[in-house]
C-alpha cells in the first residue's frame, strides 16, 4: 500500500509541474504579441500610412477584446473544459498573429483583435487555475507566471526593430516571428487536455454570484485598480517609444528604454505577490507603488534626457508594483477558485474597457498638441487615481 502511495504522490507531483510548466509558457504568449508594436509604430505608420490616433488602435484593440470576451471566458470554461479552452486561445492566437503580419490596414487590425481576444481567455482563466492547483502556493506561482510573461514582453520590446531591420522581415515579420512561441506552447498543453478533468470548481459561476459581485464595493475597487493600472502599461507600451524619440533617442535606443522599463518590472514581479500573500493587507505597497509613479513620471515630464534611464527605471519598478497587485488581488480578495474565476471576469472586463481608452486617447491629444506635456501630466492625474483605488482594493476583506 505504501509504494502505492508512493506512486501516486510522485504522479500528482510530476502533473503539478507538468501544470506549472504550462502556465509559464502560456505566459510567455501573453505580452509579446502587444509589446512588440510599440517600437515599430514608426516604421507600421510609415508602411501603410497611420495617424497617430489610428496607431493608438493597435493597442487599444486588444484591450476592447479583453472587455468583451473576459466575462464570457468562464461560461467556455464550463462548457468545453479549462484546458480545452486554454488550448483553443492558444491556437486563436497563432491565427489572430498570422493575420496581423499580412502588410495591409484591415488585416492588421482583425488580427490584432483576434489575439486580443485569444489573451483574454489566458487573463481570466489563468488566476482561476492557479488558485484551482496551487492553492497553498497562489503567491508564489502568480510572481513566477508575472515574471514570465514580463520577460518575454521585455525581451520583444527590445528585439523587435532588431529582427525588423537586421533580419530583413520588415515590421510584419517582426510582429509574426511570436506566432513561433505561440506554437510550442500549444503542442506543450496538448497532453494537457488529454486528461482534463471537468474544471467546474474553476468555471461554474452561478449567474446570482456573478450579480452579486457587481453589487460589492470591494469587488469595484479591484476592478477600478485593473483597470487604471492597465491603462498606465498600454499607454506606456504604446507610446513610450514615440516619446523618447521625440527627446531624440534613435529607434533602436527607444525600444530599449521600453526593454528597459520592463525588465525592471522583473524583480517586482516575482517578488511582490509573495510578500503581498503573508500580508493583512496590501496598503503599503500600494503607498510605495504611488510614489515610484508619480517620481517617474514627473521625472520624465520635468527632467532632461540625462536621467531618462533612472525614470524608466523607476517607471518600471511601479508598473511592476502596480501589475503584481493588481493579479494577487484576484486571489487574495476571494475565498475560492470560483470566486477567483467571478471576480477576474469582472475586473477584466471592466478594466480593460477602462484601459482601452488609454491609448487612442494618448495618441489623439498628442495629434492635438503635437507634443507629449499633456498626456504626461494625465498620466500623472491617474497615478493618483490607482492609489486611491488600491487603498481600497488592499483592504483584508473577501467579495
Amino acid at each position: 500500500m505504501s509504494e502505492i502511495k508512493v506512486k501516486a504522490a510522485q504522479s500528482s507531483l510530476s502533473s503539478q509541474w507538468r501544470v506549472l510548466a504550462g502556465i509559464v509558457l502560456i505566459s510567455l504568449t501573453m505580452r509579446a504579441p502587444i509589446t512588440s508594436v510599440g517600437p515599430l509604430v514608426g516604421s507600421i505608420r510609415e508602411s501603410i500610412g497611420l495617424s497617430g490616433t489610428a496607431a493608438g488602435l493597435l493597442t487599444t484593440l486588444p484591450l476592447l477584446a479583453f472587455a468583451l470576451l473576459s466575462p464570457f471566458a468562464p461560461a467556455l470554461a464550463r462548457r468545453f473544459g479549462l484546458e480545452r479552452v486554454l488550448l483553443y486561445a492558444l491556437v486563436l492566437l497563432m491565427v489572430g498573429i498570422a493575420i496581423r503580419s499580412i502588410t495591409d490596414t484591415a488585416p492588421l487590425f482583425a488580427g490584432t483583435v483576434v489575439l486580443g481576444l485569444a489573451i483574454a481567455v489566458f487573463n481570466v482563466l489563468l488566476p482561476g487555475l492557479v488558485k484551482r492547483d496551487f492553492p497553498r502556493h497562489v503567491g508564489l506561482v502568480t510572481g513566477m507566471y508575472s515574471v514570465a510573461m514580463n520577460l518575454c514582453g521585455a525581451i520583444a520590446s527590445g528585439i523587435s526593430v532588431p529582427i525588423s531591420r537586421n533580419l530583413g522581415l520588415g515590421w510584419n515579420g517582426a510582429i509574426g516571428f511570436w506566432g513561433i512561441l505561440t506554437l510550442l506552447a500549444a503542442l506543450f498543453w496538448l497532453p494537457q487536455v488529454r486528461k482534463a478533468r471537468a474544471s467546474v470548481s474553476i468555471s461554474a459561476v452561478a449567474d446570482a454570484q456573478r450579480r452579486s459581485l457587481w453589487r460589492s464595493p470591494l469587488a469595484w475597487f479591484v476592478t477600478l485598480f485593473m483597470g487604471t493600472q492597465s491603462l498606465i502599461f498600454y499607454v506606456t507600451i504604446a507610446w513610450f517609444p514615440e516619446i523618447m524619440a521625440s527627446r531624440g533617442l534613435s529607434a533602436d535606443t527607444a525600444g530599449w528604454m521600453l526593454s528597459l522599463l520592463q525588465f525592471a518590472v522583473l524583480p517586482v514581479s516575482f517578488i511582490v505577490p509573495i510578500v503581498a500573500g503573508r500580508m493583512k493587507n496590501q496598503r503599503p505597497l500600494v503607498a510605495i507603488m504611488a510614489v515610484l509613479l508619480v517620481l517617474a513620471i514627473g521625472g520624465l515630464y520635468f527632467g532632461g534626457n540625462a536621467l531618462i534611464p533612472l525614470w524608466t527605471i523607476l517607471l518600471g519598478i511601479g508598473a511592476g508594483f502596480a501589475f503584481s497587485l493588481a493579479m494577487i488581488f484576484l486571489s487574495l480578495r476571494t475565498n475560492d477558485a470560483r470566486d477567483a474565476a467571478a471576480l477576474s471576469g469582472m475586473a477584466q472586463s471592466v478594466g480593460y474597457l477602462l484601459a482601452a481608452t488609454g491609448p487612442t486617447l494618448f495618441g489623439l491629444l498628442h495629434d492635438v498638441t503635437a507634443n507629449w506635456d499633456l498626456p504626461l501630466l494625465l498620466l500623472l492625474a491617474v497615478s493618483g487615481l490607482l492609489f486611491l483605488f488600491g487603498l481600497g482594493a488592499a483592504n483584508n476583506r473577501t467579495v
